[in-house]
């Protein structure tokens, strides 16, 4: 395969893995195309984020996008919201645009799926995709990613003060703490999430983003006192333990503890 025809490309999820790999790629591959799929449901953070990230790499960071809107494709859907087992919103507004970026272009993408995880990412079907891990096959790990944030000076995103990960603000992975930080950084946006959600009177049943509950119920000052309250207990002991650590790695080892579901993997890297 004559390298020159080959491409290289990196998709920026606003994430901080996916951010590390590309200030880690930046002088190693200087053909690299960095893109960024637009949901068009993305927090303000992100967007400005991704700005930050555009100055740094001094190259530009493409914007792909569906070529219908999320609220298009949650109609063609029947109204069913997307789910962890129906992740019809991955599907439409990430890995379309990004196979339709690539054309049937040779192409290498890299992931930044870091050597202490046990995971592979989004791997395209498609036979001219070759995926590479630049951080598994040199063991880049998480305190690695942070390290190369601060030598930067990019750092993590403003959302990680009460977020730990990146996608749509109305995110189904998201964990109840996260939820409760939107509703408070957020209230627009929590309000909109919630008109998502539906009831169904014929059937009973009740379309919610956060498993076992809708945002109605976990709004209520009582709830959203006691997921409080539990995030921070959370919180002291790691930090009882863990005393020299920066807050933001206990963040996010904290969220990491709820038992939830694996987040989005093309979106969460």
């Amino acid at each position: 395969m004559d390298e020159q025809q080959v491409r290289h490309v990196l998709g920026i999820s606003g994430g901080k893995d996916s951010t590390a790999l590309a200030i880690y790629m930046r002088d190693r591959v200087p053909n690299m195309e960095y893109f960024f799929c637009d949901t068009g449901k993305e927090l303000q953070e992100t967007y400005e984020y991704i700005d930050r990230i555009e100055a740094y790499l001094g190259r530009p960071v493409i914007r792909l996008s569906s070529d219908a809107t999320f609220d298009h494709w949650l109609e063609v859907h029947g109204g069913f919201l997307p789910s962890p087992q129906v992740r019809w919103c991955t599907k439409q507004l990430k890995i379309i645009p990004f196979e339709k970026f690539v054309g049937d272009d040779l192409v290498c993408s890299y992931i930044g799926i870091r050597a202490d995880e046990d995971r592979e990412g989004y791997i395209s079907r498609k036979p001219n995709i070759k995926p590479v891990f630049p951080f598994k096959e040199d063991g880049i790990v998480l305190r690695d990613v942070y390290r190369i944030l601060e030598e930067s000076g990019i750092g993590l995103p403003d959302y990680y003060k009460w977020r730990t990960r990146s996608g749509c603000y109305f995110c189904f992975f998201q964990r109840k703490a996260e939820w409760v930080g939107l509703k408070e950084n957020h209230p627009g946006l929590f309000e909109e999430a919630k008109a998502y959600e539906k009831f169904e009177p014929a059937t009973g049943y009740h379309y919610t983003w956060s498993q076992g509950e809708s945002l109605g119920e976990l709004e209520r000052p009582k709830r959203a006192d006691e997921i409080k309250r539990n995030y921070e207990e959370a919180m002291a002991r790691e930090k009882d333990i863990q005393a020299n650590r920066p807050l933001y790695e206990i963040l996010t080892e904290v969220h990491d503890l709820e038992n939830d579901d694996e987040g989005c993997l093309m979106c969460h890297t």
